[in-house]
């Protein structure tokens, strides 16, 4: 049964770039991209269109502006078709270059075609590797096609000369896999890996960056904690190298990694033996090889990722914590927003020592003065974002604001810039990284953390002008207008003490009116370098040379390693 039908692609205006037809006979995209674009924003990836001749699910996904439709008849896995989408767009960033653009798609349509034709089988998903796919595309190189053309050595087959069918039409290919190949001089028999691949310099990159989220109570105790691992890898090795990488972390990767999902390169049997080795053989260039989710409030987790004082009240270490108090001044229209850095993370100088990898040569970090320092992970160059001396690049905090405010006036912020427009539903408060290192060096030694604070007023939408909280007029200019000597003095303080409740009530009103609108919490952005919320870390990497092919005897490659923590808005501070 045929799961991809046709793909269909758009440009930022939504004017029509490709049609490509695999199987059937699919609505066109004249007719699916007004169906699609009636359903309000943000649009689900699949819509059903019931009035459409037969009934069609349309798959969508947004890469860099452009959009990409493929309709369906048929009932078929929902993933399948996304995932092929997003395929098709890497495919396409891999050989025309990120980003994608609308210029790129109509000067290069014949490498799309290839690509398109390539990718699927009447209807039938067959090569989706881009190692694989450069062997029988041809890459948008004039020079690359000119060289080609005459005869001489090229990467990519000449479209002059013929070439063998690098595909088989076995039926034991693999679809997780791609394709068989046959043994032939011009294709690899590994399906995501190029023939002949050749490199002056040898060596491998593992890049770790993990996605931190946490949302914090008003008193400070954690409610949830997640992080969502991607273990990037850049494999420059001549030949067929055969690779082992072990993971850990404390607790075990058993018992912290959730989810993992890996490449079609990772040998499954080895990881489930051996929980946290990775034995692969690579593509060549950059690849994932492996994606995961660790619960930071797990019973292994917990050990790695918190400060705990007491055992009933552990603490997250996190760089940063963000913290609102709302309500503020005598008629409640003034909050404070108060940053907290974590002292641990202020970076600094740290020497590490190498790290023997299986193979028992060193395992440096990327070298120079951009590269990860002398050890295994090292730093990000001079000294700083180390794995003993970990540094916050770059740090951002959002302040929602509800719908009835109508403006925030005197925003004044004791370090960093602050943005903010009548009218915007958010104050972004922004510190760049010099800022957070001098706020670091006013606590160097102190271990306490250090603050900074925002501070602003809000203007609600009915505020200006409005005396429905002003007692009414009574015609008297004062309360002190008349008096002809006939009050007596045990009245005064009663009449005082009236006026000072009627004073209060109003105040007490007030604050409970500008109560709606206070920010109800805040958002922390940062990068870290140099650590990873989970713990885990690369204990190393081997080359097995029993079983790598072309690679050269006794050649050992250059290895680095760098971590690397973000969070988009994803430290969350309730009030």
């Amino acid at each position: 049964m045929s799961a991809i039908e046709a793909l269909y692609m758009f440009d930022e205006h939504n004017n029509p770039l490709l049609e490509h037809t695999y199987a059937g006979r699919p609505p066109p995209g004249s007719t699916l991209l007004p169906l699609y674009l009636s359903h309000p924003s943000p649009r689900p990836s699949l819509i059903y269109l019931p009035n459409t001749n037969p009934p069609t699910l349309l798959y969508s996904i947004i890469q860099d502006q452009l959009l990409f439709l493929s309709p369906s008849s048929k009932d078929t896995e929902p993933l399948e078709v996304l995932e092929f989408l997003h395929r098709v767009a890497d495919a396409l960033e891999d050989f025309l270059g990120a980003p994608l653009l609308a210029s790129k798609i109509e000067g290069h349509y014949h490498v799309v075609a290839q690509l398109l034709s390539e990718m699927v089988d009447r209807g039938v998903v067959s090569c989706t590797e881009p190692n694989a796919l450069r062997d029988v595309v041809e890459a948008p190189s004039f020079m690359k096609n000119l060289l080609g053309g005459v005869g001489l050595p090229s990467s990519t087959p000449s479209s002059l000369a013929p070439t063998p069918t690098p595909f088989s039409l076995s039926s034991r290919a693999s679809p997780r896999l791609g394709p068989s190949l046959n043994p032939t001089s011009n294709t690899s028999p590994v399906p995501w890996r190029r023939a002949n691949v050749r490199h002056t310099s040898n060596e491998l990159y593992v890049d770790i960056v993990e996605t931190l989220s946490v949302t914090l109570a008003p008193s400070g105790l954690p409610l949830a904690a997640l992080a969502n691992g991607t273990i990037a890898f850049t494999a420059k090795v001549s030949g067929i190298p055969d690779l082992t990488l072990q993971l850990s972390c404390p607790g075990g990767i058993a018992n912290a990694v959730e989810l993992p999902v890996f490449h079609p390169s990772v040998r499954l049997a080895r990881w489930k033996e051996r929980p946290g080795d990775l034995s692969f053989v690579p593509p060549d260039g950059r690849f994932v090889l492996m994606g995961y989710e660790v619960d930071l409030l797990g019973p292994t987790a917990l050990d790695a990722f918190s400060t705990a004082s007491d055992k009933q009240a552990p603490r997250l270490s996190v760089p940063a914590t963000v913290m609102v108090r709302p309500s503020l001044g005598p008629s409640g229209t003034d909050f404070e927003v108060l940053l907290k850095l974590n002292p641990r993370f202020a970076g600094g100088k740290a020497a590490v020592s190498p790290l023997p990898s299986a193979t028992g040569s060193s395992f440096p970090g990327r070298g120079g003065s951009g590269g990860l320092g002398r050890g295994l992970g090292a730093g990000f160059g001079r000294g700083e974002g180390t794995t003993a001396a970990p540094s916050i690049e770059e740090m951002g905090v959002h302040v929602p604001l509800p719908a009835l405010v109508k403006n925030v006036t005197d925003l004044r912020a004791s370090r960093g810039d602050v943005t903010y427009a009548p009218g915007e539903r958010g104050i972004e408060w922004r510190l760049t990284h010099k800022e957070v290192n001098m706020l670091m060096a006013g606590d160097r030694g102190g271990g306490v953390g250090v603050t900074a604070t925002l501070r602003g007023t809000v203007v609600g939408q009915d505020e200006e002008g409005d005396e429905s909280l002003e007692p009414a007029s009574t015609g008297l200019t004062s309360t002190f207008d008349y008096d002809d000597g006939s009050t007596s003095s045990y009245q005064a303080p009663a009449q005082a003490s009236e006026k000072k409740d009627e004073s209060g009530g109003a105040d007490a009103r007030r604050v409970k009116q500008n109560k709606t609108l206070m920010p109800s919490c805040a958002t922390v952005s940062f990068s870290v370098k140099g650590w990873l919320p989970s713990g885990v870390k690369v204990d190393s990497l081997g080359v097995d040379a029993k079983r790598s092919k072309g690679l050269g005897a006794g050649v050992q490659p250059y290895k680095g390693v760098k971590y690397l923590c973000v969070s988009r808005r994803g430290v969350e501070s309730r009030c």
